[in-house]
Order: C-alpha cells, then sequence, then structure tokens
C-alpha cells in the first residue's frame, strides 16, 4: 500500500513505541534493527513526510532531491521516467513503431503460460509475520485498476494500468480481457456514452512511478460481445503517446483531458483528427519550439472537463500540473477564446497556487455539479494532506458559485484510518481521486481519495465506507481464524476509478484502485463507525494485472515442485508454493527485487523500496503469534546503509552472484557485498566495495566468482544526464570505472541490466533503456539497446542487430548459451550461435521486467508489469 513519503527508512522499534504504535510491539521486540512493513509504520512515516514536505516539481537541475520529495510514488515517476527519456524527450510515435516492428519478428516456437492466474489473498492467514500486511482486509487483490465502467445490463469493464481492459457480464468476475490487441495496454479513462458504447483512453494519467504512455482514443458499438483493436481507434495519431485523464461527452463531442492539452473529437462521425481544444502553453507540445525542454511533459496538463448539461456550449476546463504551474486553473471560453475564470467560483479556488489535480462529477438530474480539487500549495508546505477540499455547485453549472462540503480534516474525523498528523485523508490527493454521483439521487455520493468516502445527504455528513485497512480500528485481530477480527472487509487503498451500474436490477458502486475492483450495494449497510459491511472483492483469479518488478523461484521442499515469489507495486510480495490455488503475500508494502534460493524457496529476500531489505527463511509462515512471543518473528530487516541516508534508487538493483549464492551485491551509490546468504540478520553485515561517488546511483548489479559488474546514473535526468560502469571485486579489491564516452559504442541512455555468461565471468551483455537517436532529443543518446563484452566490460559490441527499438529493461543467459532479453512491450530471444532476435511467444504489449529461470534452467519465468507472471519451456525457443 502506497502509503509513504519519499526517503521512508524502517525506524526502530523503540521509535514506534515512543510515537503510539499502530500496534503494540512486545518490549523484548525493540532491539531488532528496524520496523515492520506498511502496517504498524504509519504513525513514523508521517512524522517523516512532515519533515520531507516541499517541492514536487521535475528535476530541472542535476540530481540531488535532498530528501525533499514529499511522496515516494512522485520519486519513483520521475525515476521511471528517467530510465526512459533521459537524456532527452521522446518524440511520440516511439511505442507505436517498436510495436509495428515486434509484430513483424518471427516467432519461436512454444506459448507462455500464465501462473498467477489465480487468487491473489493479500490477507492469506498463512502469513501475518511481522513484516506482513496480511489481516488488513483488503482481501483478494489484483493489480492496479485505473478506470472502470459499468452499465444497467450487468456488463463491468475494468481498466488496468498495465494489464489492459478487462470485461465480465455479471455484475464483476468471471473476466476475459478484450484490449490485447492494442499497442498499449495502459488505461487513462472508461466511459459508457448515452449510446451504450464503450470509450477508451490509453495512458494512465496518475503521473505515478509506473504509468505508460497511451495510442489514442478507442471505441467499441458493441462492447458486450467486442473487443478492442487498432481499427477501433477513433481520429489519427494526434493522441499517441499522451496519457489521458478523463473523457466527457457534450455537445456531439467527446472530449479528452490529456497530458498535451485538452481534445474533442465528434461522436458521429468517428473519422478525421482530433481537435486541439486548448494547451495552455503550445510552444511546448511536440513540434513546438520549446518541445525538447526538460519540463515539457508538465506544460499543458488536463485533469478534467466539465459541460454544463443545460448549455453544452458552456464548458470549463480544469488545467494544471499536480505541484504548481503558473498555468494551473480553470479555463471557460469568453468570446470564443479560452480564458481563465478568476472571480465567481465562490470556494472554489482561482488561485492557480491551489489548484492541482481536478475531478468533477454532476447528478443525472443535472441539479448539481461536484468536484475534487488538490492543492499544489497544499501539497508543497502541508505535511498532512494535499487536498483544497470537495465541492458542490447547486446551481447544476460548473461555473459555479461552489460550496465547499468537506476537507481533509472533517474526512479524517469521520472514522478514518487515516487521522494521524502527517498521514490524513487527501495526503496523495494528487494521485488518488474519483467522484460519482448515484444516478436517482443528487445527494448521493461517493468520493475516492485514499480511502472510499459516502455522503448521503450532499456533503453534510460523510462516512469512511471504505477505510485504508482495518489495523487501526478496535475491531481488528491478527488471530486467523478472525480474518479481520470483527471487521468487514474494506477494500484495497489508493482510489483510481468509479462506476454505477446494475446487474439483475440492483445498483452496485464499483470502485477501481491499487488492488483491483470492488463493489457494493449503491445504497448499501454500514456499521456505527459509518465503515461498509458489505464490500465484495471482484479480483477473483480470473483478472490478472498483477504489477511485478521482480520474480524469484526455488524448489518447494515442503510440497514438491516449485515456490514462485515476486515482488509487486503496492501488494507487497506474492508467493505460490507447490500446488496452492490460492497465492499468499508473505511481505507489504511495495515489493521491489526478489532473490529466492533455487535449492529451498522457503528462503527469500525482498527489497522495498530504496534497498530496504527483508529477509526470511521459512517463507514468512507465520500465524501472528509473534505479537506475544517476539521470538516467534520469521522475517528480519537487513537493508544496506544506503537506504538510511536516500542514497539508492526506488527500485535498486539486488543479485547474488551466479557462483555463490550466499554472495550478495546490493547497489545504491555504494556498491554493497553480504557473505552470509539467508542467514543475514543485520543490515550491519553488509560492506561497501566501492563507492560509485556522490550524486551517482547504481541501476544494476551482477556478479559471477566475486567479480562485480554496477551501472550507474548521476545527475539522472535530463539535465546533466549521465551513466557509467565501475567493474571491480567483491573484497573491495580491483574496482575502476570503464571509459564510455558520451560519443562512444554504448549510447548515453540509462543502462538497466546485465545478464554475465554463467561458464566466463569476463563475457557479459548490457541491456540499455530508453529509445534509440531516432526518437531521443538529448546528447549522444545513441543508438542500441543490447551490448556484448568478452573482454570484462573494457569494450563492447552492438548485438541489437534486428531488435526493435524499444526499452530494454533486463537481459538473462540460459542454460544453453542463448540470449532473452525483456522489454516493455514483450521478451525477445537470440538463439546460440544466432544473430537474429525472435520474438518470444505472443504476450500482449505489457513491459517485461525481469527474467529468471528455474532451479534446473528449463523454464524461464518472466515478471510482467501489468499481466503477472508467466513461463515457457525454453528448449522450445529455438
Amino acid at each position: 500500500m502506497s502509503q509513504t513519503p519519499r526517503r521512508r527508512r524502517w525506524f526502530t522499534v523503540c521509535a514506534i513505541t515512543a510515537s503510539a504504535a499502530l500496534v503494540a510491539i512486545p518490549s523484548s521486540a525493540a532491539g531488532r534493527s528496524a520496523s515492520p512493513f506498511g502496517v504498524r509504520a504509519l504513525d513514523q512515516l508521517a512524522k517523516e513526510r512532515t519533515q520531507s514536505v516541499g517541492a514536487m516539481s521535475p528535476h530541472l537541475s542535476g540530481d540531488d532531491d535532498g530528501g525533499n520529495e514529499a511522496d515516494e510514488i512522485a520519486e519513483g515517476a520521475d525515476q521511471y521516467a528517467e530510465a526512459r527519456t533521459s537524456p532527452g524527450i521522446v518524440a511520440p510515435g516511439a511505442y507505436g513503431a517498436a510495436w509495428g516492428d515486434l509484430a513483424k519478428l518471427k516467432s519461436t516456437g512454444g506459448n507462455w503460460r500464465n501462473i498467477t492466474d489465480l487468487p491473489y489473498n493479500s490477507d492469506d492467514p498463512r502469513y501475518r509475520d511481522y513484516d506482513s500486511n496480511s489481516s488488513g482486509g483488503s482481501g483478494n487483490v489484483t493489480g492496479r485498476m485505473a478506470a472502470v465502467a459499468a452499465d444497467d445490463d450487468g456488463y463491468v469493464y475494468a481498466g488496468s494500468a498495465g494489464g489492459g481492459v478487462w470485461r465480465s457480464h455479471t455484475g464483476g468476475g468471471n473476466w476475459q480481457p478484450i484490449s490485447d490487441d492494442l499497442p498499449s495496454q495502459s488505461t487513462g479513462a472508461l466511459a459508457v456514452d448515452d449510446g451504450g458504447r464503450l470509450w477508451l483512453g490509453t495512458g494512465e494519467a496518475t503521473t505515478n512511478s509506473d504509468a505508460y504512455l497511451g495510442s489514442g482514443v478507442y471505441v467499441l458499438a458493441h462492447p458486450h460481445h467486442q473487443s478492442f483493436s487498432r481499427r477501433t481507434r477513433v481520429g489519427g495519431d494526434e493522441l499517441e503517446s499522451t496519457t489521458i485523464h478523463e473523457l466527457r461527452f457534450g455537445g456531439g463531442k467527446v472530449w479528452a483531458a490529456t497530458s498535451e492539452g485538452v481534445w474533442s473529437h465528434s461522436t458521429r462521425n468517428l473519422d478525421g483528427p482530433w481537435k486541439l481544444e486548448f494547451a495552455p502553453n503550445p510552444d511546448y507540445l511536440p513540434n513546438g519550439p520549446k518541445a525538447g525542454d526538460p519540463a515539457a511533459a508538465y506544460k499543458n496538463i488536463a485533469n478534467d472537463i466539465a459541460i454544463d448539461p443545460k448549455d453544452p456550449g458552456k464548458v470549463v476546463l480544469a488545467v494544471g500540473w499536480r505541484s504548481g504551474d503558473d498555468y494551473n486553473g480553470f479555463y471557460t471560453k469568453v468570446d470564443g477564446a479560452w480564458t481563465r475564470i478568476t472571480s465567481g467560483l465562490g470556494d472554489l479556488p482561482a488561485d492557480p497556487d491551489d489548484v492541482g489535480n481536478v475531478t468533477f462529477a454532476r447528478s443525472a438530474d443535472g441539479s448539481r455539479y461536484y468536484a475534487i480539487d488538490q492543492s499544489p500549495e497544499q501539497l508543497n508546505t502541508n505535511p498532512d494532506s494535499g487536498l483544497e477540499g470537495i465541492f458542490v455547485s447547486k446551481s447544476g453549472s460548473p461555473t459555479g458559485p461552489w460550496t465547499k462540503i468537506a476537507d481533509y480534516k472533517g474526512l479524517a474525523a469521520d472514522n478514518s484510518a487515516l487521522d494521524s498528523e502527517g498521514y490524513m485523508p487527501g495526503v496523495q490527493a494528487w494521485y488518488n481521486q474519483f467522484l460519482a454521483v448515484d444516478p436517482g439521487d443528487p445527494q448521493h455520493v461517493y468520493a475516492g481519495l485514499e480511502e472510499v468516502y459516502e455522503t448521503k445527504d450532499g456533503g453534510g455528513n460523510w462516512s469512511t465506507v471504505g477505510p485504508y485497512w482495518n489495523f487501526t480500528f478496535p475491531c481488528w485481530s491478527i488471530d486467523p481464524a478472525k480474518q479481520t477480527g470483527d471487521c468487514n472487509q474494506t477494500t484495497h487503498s489508493d482510489q483510481h476509478g468509479v462506476a454505477i451500474g446494475s446487474y439483475h436490477g440492483k445498483s452496485f458502486v464499483y470502485v477501481g484502485n491499487d488492488g483491483g475492483i470492488y463493489k457494493r450495494p449503491l445504497d448499501g449497510s454500514q456499521d456505527a463507525s459509518g465503515h461498509a459491511t458489505d464490500w465484495t472483492s471482484l479480483n477473483d483469479g480470473t483478472i490478472d494485472t498483477l504489477e511485478y518488478y521482480s520474480v524469484g523461484i526455488g524448489k518447494d521442499l515442503d510440497n514438491g515442485g516449485v515456490s514462485v515469489t515476486g515482488g509487486l507495486q503496492d501488494n507487497g510480495q506474492s508467493i505460490l508454493r507447490g500446488h496452492d490455488k490460492v497465492m499468499g503475500s508473505n511481505f507489504g508494502g511495495d515489493g521491489g527485487d526478489t532473490l529466492t534460493d533455487p535449492a529451498n524457496g522457503c528462503n527469500i529476500a525482498q527489497e522495498y523500496v530504496y534497498l530496504a531489505v527483508q529477509v526470511t527463511q521459512n517463507c514468512a509462515v507465520n500465524d501472528g503469534s509473534w505479537e506475544t512471543d517476539p521470538s516467534k518473528v520469521t522475517s528480519y530487516s537487513v537493508a544496506p546503509p544506503d537506504n538510511a541516508t536516500g542514497e539508492a534508487r526506488f527500485i535498486a538493483p539486488l543479485s547474488a552472484d551466479l557462483s555463490d549464492s550466499d554472495t550478495w551485491i546490493a547497489g545504491g551509490r555504494h556498491i554493497w557485498v553480504q557473505h552470509h546468504g539467508y542467514a543475514i540478520r543485520s543490515g550491519s553485515e553488509w560492506t561497501s566495495a566501492h563507492d560509485l561517488g556522490k550524486g551517482r546511483t547504481a541501476t544494476a548489479v551482477a556478479a559471477s566468482g566475486g567479480k562485480v559488474y554496477a551501472a550507474w546514473c548521476g545527475p539522472c535526468d535530463s539535465v546533466g544526464f549521465a551513466r557509467g560502469i565501475a567493474v571491480g571485486n567483491a573484497d573491495g579489491t580491483g574496482w575502476h570505472d570503464i571509459d564510455l564516452p558520451v560519443d562512444g559504442t554504448v549510447p548515453n541512455r540509462y543502462l538497466s541490466g546485465f545478464a554475465v555468461d554463467p561458464h566466463d565471468a569476463d563475457h557479459v551483455y548490457l541491456t540499455v533503456n530508453g529509445f534509440s537517436r531516432h526518437w531521443t532529443e538529448g546528447p549522444g543518446a545513441g543508438d542500441g539497446h543490447v551490448f556484448e563484452s568478452t573482454d570484462g566490460g573494457t569494450t563492447w559490441k552492438d548485438i541489437s542487430g534486428n531488435l526493435p527499438d524499444v526499452p530494454a529493461n533486463s537481459a538473462l543467459v540460459t542454460a544453453d548459451g542463448g540470449l532473452a532479453v525483456a522489454t516493455d512491450l514483450g521478451v525477445v530471444h537470440r538463439a546460440p550461435g544466432s544473430t537474429t532476435w525472435k520474438r518470444v511467444g505472443n504476450l500482449p504489449a505489457v513491459a517485461v521486467l525481469q527474467l529468471k529461470t528455474s532451479p534446473d534452467g528449463g523454464t524461464l519465468y518472466a515478471a510482467t508489469h501489468g499481466r503477472g507472471i508467466y513461463t515457457i519451456e525454453v528448449r522450445k525457443l529455438h
């Protein structure tokens, strides 16, 4: 659950005790080196956020964050973009061209098999160790849902962040994917129009750490049985390589709020180009004179469009960058020209400092308009929240006057789980927003921030019907016999999408969030605290949009077969053992890199962000008895020192030596080494083998036979971008920088991964992220994505060949000497002795971030960031 601020660090348990911890920790546990994940850390995290509020603007000079990012998701957004854009700006059309080239490649033999298409129970009673979020109340989860749509015939559409659009014809559940043929699986917006057509805007617009660009807007005339294809795209390529926050309808037009301004198109004639209605800074648009400026991506962000139901010609645009800019504000047409509204809005702010991310919703009868507004000023100065408020226009007009009906303090007082200073409702309002009005009651409203709120009287009173979690409430229990004690199930945290629809004549509200999709009756029941008693998770295993950063495989000594683990965006670490029919979650928070002992799948290390590494030697199986007997804790914090100083990347590299699984390499500013394997119990057991230097951070590490390769960047953003490779030994000797001139063979782009030949430590492959010079505007961007060295990294040869020009994320040398490469659009493979790349199987256009093989080397595992984990037999790749 991504509730934590920039520079999140695990603190000592004595610090928890001193600051009113959410769970009472036994006194004998106070000597442990670090705190637990997520649920038991909120109070201290709030205190750290109080110290870290500040500018969340794009990095425009150097890469010295100074601990000043207000939220780890925002920092992750910067770092994710850096990997794909630095040293410049990527031109529109890059992903579309890459997808076309990938489709032209010959395919290998074999077919991918999804192994995570089964329920993933975040509350699995088997895994209630000290570092788990289990028992929080989210139940079955899947990957982040960015948008939701529904109709009155029982059809529900769930648009995921990176795994495409899914359809249910049973009011939720029994899902099937309907957008696999598109070149983008990232959803920005979904909407059903008055004619029953389903509209899809691709490109998620949450501006978080792993949002992918889209390929435009698509529409299905008969969504009950059709699937999206390239032929269903509306207009031309004007909206390619943008993100789309909302789609709205009025006056015979569909309006799109995008990262490149507000556009419109006829809803009757779907041919012809989109019309640019308004861009506050057109010079920064593609092909504009300032398109190459590092700040260009932040200069024309549109968030929503409000259309007056009584007068479709009266339109209000909500425009602005979440962290603040001079152009932020509300705009309407005056004498034919879009003009900023400077007065007359009532309580709704007109000052640019107080207008950030905005979401509108109107009542079906046209009598009311509602709005959520996130304030850049609050975001940058208020440690408690970035929420300006929730507002209503009782005139029904989007021009107001508007009245404030909720603020963060009032929502916190309504039995919210976020009632501590430093972390209160709306703390991530730039990331979490939705609004929906009951079609039959203009005063019945659902609002989504980190939690789900409901009002039945137009905002006079609010209930937290979907609390962040159940941990803070008296009904909570860690007892596995009571899933969440006397608490009812809640939703996963961090809300993004909402829809209201009917099934068999009964109305439901559907919400999408970082844990997937949930529903409850539209006018459902609540307990005495105002918490809903009737949420149902719709993440039944037929929908797999899990966003993996990593995968690990080891023998399951207890059940036979293998144990498969993986780190996930906001869903901890999943574990699938032997003949499990349900996956469990044995570590909480955001899961980064994963190490799993091939000989024993219960020896696991999971990295949280910024190298906060946790380790277990029993799969973290625990019934929660550690709460009364600390000696029964079976997971331990072993973070290298760069975690405490903040000198590591959001998802930092972690690797084991190919010839010695007890030797681990971790990369931050330093290259850290430890030789105790899974028996490590403290971060003090790491030693620094090499200091990359101030301002540099590792982007990839690999080792074999004690020889270590480390790639770095610093600065890592487009201004002054620099990258390099350092090579040395695990014992700290022989370290030196490889000469990689900007105009040399290896491009001046983000170096993402190494693959070392297990038979020859001097034979190594390098993957390079971003796009080649054709698409990237920046000094020394260069060409190519895969490079080979046979002399320990001293010299490199470009072996990209016919590989499509697409960001490459990692590589792996298979047991037969072949080379597999994970890219933003799938997996490619080069057979031993060949110079030609083939496409592996037919995955949809999903990013694959990491590849591993089974202990016997016979099966390749792919960690996709949006469609779970897939496997394929290595022998069939030729």
